[in-house]
């Protein structure tokens, strides 16, 4: 989705680096990711290599998000999909990033994500996408003449985007602004709304239940029992001799 743009370019940004201009490149010149035709396409129309290694992180995004994310529609692909797509152009070009997602999704391979891809791609689990696709980059990758050069880096940066690209689609996204409502861990004290001027106040605590009922009928016929025996006995005498008593 487009709110995943911003860490997804992050993330190419740690990967690409600073200023590269590596004959055995066939990239050419670059600064942070960005080549020079790039920079003179989309930022500086006349620009030179001296432009380019001072190129600032507002310019490199609006190469990255023309060139790069909205090629291969990152707003509309599932999360961690849609990073793992973005970086596979950034490193191989759009078309080809394109072409291998719809190897994944078993669609037709013309290097423009429409509504097919879209369909497709959202009705597989994004884990199964992202390893396929992956497993794919790094089999391309490897048979590149250019592999015993660059191979240790390329082969280092597609598992860091596996890797980042599965926690991005496990990772629930928390809309802005909302707040989601946690339960109360055991013996966690629970509040209730802050008077206004005064502290959280804890709820209040209800009242200790009077003694059973049932309880208190048997207490009062042993106590009735009890005055009963003793008056008795008090009168033993008349009870017993027919003796008058007052």
């Amino acid at each position: 989705m487009d709110r995943n743009f911003a860490r997804a370019l992050a993330l190419v940004l740690e990967s690409e680096g600073g200023w590269s201009d590596k004959k055995a490149d066939p990239g050419g010149a670059t600064m942070k990711g960005v080549t020079l035709a790039n920079f003179r396409r989309y930022v500086k129309a006349d620009a030179g290599k001296a432009d380019l290694r001072k190129i600032t992180d507002a310019q490199a995004a609006t190469v990255y998000r023309h060139f790069y994310w909205d090629a291969v529609l990152g707003a509309e692909l599932p999360d961690g999909i849609d990073y793992a797509v973005f970086d596979f152009a950034v490193n191989s070009g759009p078309g080809r990033a394109a072409k291998y997602l719809q190897a994944a999704l078993g669609v037709a391979q013309d290097g423009r994500i429409g509504p097919a891809t879209l369909a497709a791609v959202k009705a597989k689990p994004a884990g199964v996408v992202i390893d396929t696709l992956c497993d794919a980059r790094l089999a391309f990758l490897q048979r590149l003449p250019t592999w015993p050069t660059f191979g240790r880096g390329w082969g280092g940066r597609v598992a860091s985007v596996r890797r980042q690209a599965l926690l991005m689609s496990a990772t629930p996204q928390v809309p802005p602004g909302s707040s989601p409502m946690m339960p109360a861990s055991p013996g966690e004290a629970l509040t209730v709304a802050t008077p206004a001027g005064g502290a959280t106040q804890p709820p209040a605590v209800p009242p200790a239940k009077p003694p059973s009922s049932g309880l208190a009928g048997i207490l009062a016929l042993i106590a009735l029992a009890l005055g009963s025996a003793a008056a008795w006995v008090a009168h033993l005498p008349c009870n017993l001799f027919g003796v008058f008593c007052p």
